[in-house]
């Protein structure tokens, strides 16, 4: 048999799904079952089946099968634009009713000539001293201070990661990250030509020993991690998994990428605090204040500054100068100060409402985070119920989209909690426990 039958197999069932004889959710049969009913060896099954999940087409749920996927274009990240879903519990931007007004009052004095000309001109991956100041003390965190020198920006925290990773890995190197992680990531790994290695997680966050066996195997150039609030699963390390996880680190020497742009809703300082030459921290407004309103930070140590000031030029990655006005007078008035406050009690009690519809379905969840993780009943799959949800229009994302490895996706669901108002949001909970309690074929019945 021709090596390449493999792909004439895998481009067969593509048609099929593309044709509609095999529909998203359907499940394939195992990989040994394939194989008998082919007439093809078990191999060469695997290569079927592992050419399916790279092309997004198929999705593997752990202890469950292969099943096709409800996204036949096989995109790498979710589509950042909004669905058009009724209740969007997809994308997380927490967005206050108030904030438009006291947004407004902040940017007062801005439309001047004077200050739009300033804001307009050239702006440089450092922006003003003025800037750096004013970010410097707003990202300060109790025991951690970064000093101005240390302050690079760019238009978002998308272009802070895809910095970060275009300066410390090279191309065909690799990054550990944690087995389940911000989306986006694999999107810009892929473009920047960087592998990402999935890091075993437990309830305190990535292992240690994950990090030792990932870099023993072959090695890794740096690491990308969320230690305070992770998305999807909420977790902030607690001290002693920090400790330990630096020590290794420190031994391996290598360097973290930390992001911290769900931090906010925390007092926990970042990583850097414990070992500030070890990590570049990544930070954002868009969380903080608003999408439309984007500035992005790292704070980088001095010895990186210069070559991670070269990756944001050579990305072109640098943020206009109006969003350096505009994030300097907010953090310094203290607007982004007061959203953050706001937006931490609107948080809790998002949580609280989420508790208390979905008592007695498993949840995993940070009182102080915009999202939870839901972990399906048996009777449901992550696609399907995805699917379901949909059809009462209701936005969510499946557990495959955090995956880093393909068929390793957990059979859950995240919940982003921050832009339903709040009526919307006890709509969309109580009509979801409403679906977790149907089997998935009552539910397709009654459609």
């Amino acid at each position: 048999m021709s090596k390449f039958e493999y792909l004439r197999l895998a481009d067969a069932i593509a048609a099929e799904i593309a044709g509609g004889a095999l529909k998203p959710g359907d499940r394939l049969p195992p990989q040994r079952s394939f194989a008998y009913e082919r007439k093809i060896a078990v191999s060469t099954a695997s290569r079927v089946y592992t050419e399916l999940l790279r092309r997004g087409l198929v999705v593997g749920e752990v202890g469950r099968g292969t099943f096709i996927s409800g996204d036949a274009r096989g995109s790498i990240a979710p589509s950042p634009e909004a669905h058009g879903a009724r209740i969007d519990m997809e994308f997380n931007y927490p967005l206050l009713p108030q904030q438009a007004a006291m947004i407004a009052k902040g940017l007062q004095g801005l439309e001047r000539p004077d200050a739009l000309e300033a804001a307009l001109r050239q702006p440089t991956t450092t922006g003003t001293p003025a800037a750096r100041q004013v970010s410097a003390a707003f990202l300060a965190r109790k025991n951690w201070s970064p000093s101005a020198e240390q302050i690079v920006f760019t238009a978002n925290g998308r272009q802070c990661i895809a910095a970060a990773l275009a300066a410390l890995v090279p191309p065909g190197g690799r990054c550990g990250v944690e087995a389940l992680t911000y989306p986006f990531i694999k999107g810009i790994a892929a473009r920047l030509g960087v592998t990402l290695v999935p890091l075993a997680m437990d309830e305190h966050g990535v292992r240690p020993d994950a990090v030792q066996k990932a870099h023993r195997e072959a090695h890794l150039s740096s690491l990308y991690l969320q230690p305070t609030i992770q998305n999807p699963l909420g977790i902030t390390m607690p001290a002693a998994r920090r400790t330990d996880l630096l020590r290794v680190v420190e031994k391996l020497d290598l360097t973290i990428i930390e992001d911290t742009v769900y931090g906010f809703l925390d007092d926990e300082p970042p990583l850097a605090a414990l070992s500030p030459d070890r990590c570049i921290v990544l930070d954002s407004l868009s969380k903080k204040v608003a999408p439309g309103l984007a500035l992005g930070f790292i704070v980088s140590p001095l010895r990186l500054r210069e070559i991670i000031m070269a990756s944001v030029r050579s990305g072109g990655w640098t943020a206009s100068g109006y969003a350096f006005a505009a994030g300097q007078r907010l953090m310094g008035d203290g607007t982004v100060s007061e959203l953050t406050r706001l937006k931490r009690i609107d948080a809790a009690r998002r949580q609280q409402m989420a508790a208390k519809l979905l008592a007695g379905f498993e949840i995993q969840a940070n009182t102080k985070a915009y999202h939870l993780w839901l972990t399906l009943p048996p009777h449901w799959r992550s696609q399907t119920f995805v699917a379901a949800a949909a059809r009462r229009d209701i936005a969510l994302t499946p557990s495959t989209t955090f995956a880093v490895a393909p068929g390793h996706a957990p059979n859950a669901v995240r919940l982003a909690l921050g832009a339903p108002t709040l009526e919307q949001l006890e709509t969309g909970l109580r009509a979801l426990s409403g679906i977790l309690i149907a089997k998935e074929e009552d539910f397709d019945a009654t459609e």
